[in-house]
């Protein structure tokens, strides 16, 4: 398990895209760490959710990083527009192009952390060769496309895996590895996600389907 802080990071996903900015603005101001965001092209998982427009449209609306999933295919063509509308954090699927270490390559080349997803039925071993250019693995707990699916509970042990793989390559000088958790994350999955080894979590409708958004977002990280 991880002793390095847990952090949370709201899908904006689950937002009320009616007023986007109001959301963005309360969700900073109750304490997220990141602020996640999903772009879906409707090819690589079978939804459509928004592009780089308005990415840059949100990035004045907060100072938190953004943290941005490409669920497309291809992800290469769209790096440039996402780094530049101001994604802090951009991550891929090793499925989304012929050429992962060199996408990887290219993200932080434009100056922004890389980020791999693992899909539900994708092995950890996609990742293994690469880890040198992540600054974040993200493990998919559902399958991507929709929010609001349940927790998938086979996703722990490769999350228990992907954490002691980073600590071994930490350990052996390499840089810090955020691993990520994505789907079904509630105040009841987030405790059993941290003990397996996340550090960063993602929320959707846990967040911004409560209430209260800050107390949300402490019970996620455990603080009440």
């Amino acid at each position: 398990m991880s002793l390095r802080p847990i952090r949370v990071a709201p899908s904006l996903l689950a937002a009320d895209f009616a007023r986007l900015g109001e959301e963005v603005r309360a969700v900073t101001a109750a304490g997220a760490d990141w602020l996640h965001l999903d772009i879906m092209d409707g090819h690589f998982v079978p939804n459509i959710s928004y592009g780089p427009v308005v990415v840059k449209a949100l990035r004045k609306h907060t100072d938190i990083p953004f943290d941005v999933h490409l669920m497309i295919a291809p992800a290469d063509p769209y790096l440039e527009a996402f780094a530049a509308a101001g994604a802090d954090l951009i991550s891929v699927h090793p499925e989304a192009g012929p050429h992962l270490h060199r996408t990887l390559q290219t993200i932080r080349g434009l100056g922004r952390k890389a980020g791999v997803v693992l899909n539900p039925a994708t092995p950890v071993s996609a990742v293994e060769n690469v880890l040198e250019l992540c600054d974040l693995i993200l493990v998919m707990s559902v399958n991507p496309g929709f929010g609001g699916q349940s927790f998938l509970e086979g996703q722990l042990g490769k999350i228990a895996i992907l954490r002691q793989m980073i600590d071994s390559h930490v350990a052996q000088g390499g840089q810090e590895i955020d691993l990520q958790v994505d789907g079904g994350v509630t105040a009841q999955t987030a405790p059993r996600c941290i003990e397996a080894g996340a550090d960063v979590l993602v929320a959707g409708t846990a967040v911004f389907g409560a209430p209260d958004y800050a107390r949300a977002i402490a019970t996620i990280k455990g603080k009440s």
